[in-house]
């Protein structure tokens, strides 16, 4: 058997956690995220606001052990600056969500940023399907069906 997932988001649940820091960039990754899933027809949408990127595996973990969510989004950004700072953080949050992801079963799409610039990031967050934020929703409705796929064994 093949088994793949879909970008059909009809009847899952999906939560976004999105920072709030550097909100000029994930305001628009969170517009790009709802956008997306909003045209694969996603059910239910809910929204979590933390502090910042650090914050989100918390969150998502903590959402994705509620059991009402199908996938969780995870949104931020983090621009280098002048210290270590960027690649402690960088890396945490990495590590953080696919620990939380591995821990709980829930598929996890990593929607974060990290680039060396202001200027980059906003490249990254630009209206339609070059949007990290689409990108990662996407990424999330496959995973999402794929272990729906799986546990039913439904493949092709």
């Amino acid at each position: 058997m093949h088994f793949q997932g879909t970008t059909d988001a009809n009847g899952l649940r999906i939560a976004i956690v999105v920072s709030r820091f550097n909100d000029f960039v994930t305001d628009r990754l969170l517009a790009g995220a709802k956008e997306a899933l909003g045209a694969a027809g996603a059910d239910a949408v809910d929204t979590v606001s933390v502090p910042g990127a650090y914050e989100i595996p918390q969150a998502a973990r903590t959402a994705a052990s509620t059991g009402s969510y199908d996938a969780v989004v995870c949104l931020g950004c983090l621009i280098r600056g002048e210290t270590p700072h960027f690649e402690y953080i960088s890396e945490a949050v990495a590590h953080g969500i696919m620990s939380a992801s591995a821990e709980t079963g829930v598929p996890m799409s990593f929607g974060v940023l990290t680039t060396n610039s202001a200027e980059q990031a906003l490249e990254r967050a630009v209206p339609g399907r070059a949007n990290k934020g689409w990108e990662a929703a996407m990424a999330a409705v496959e995973m999402a069906t794929l272990r729906r796929a799986l546990r039913a064994g439904t493949g092709a």
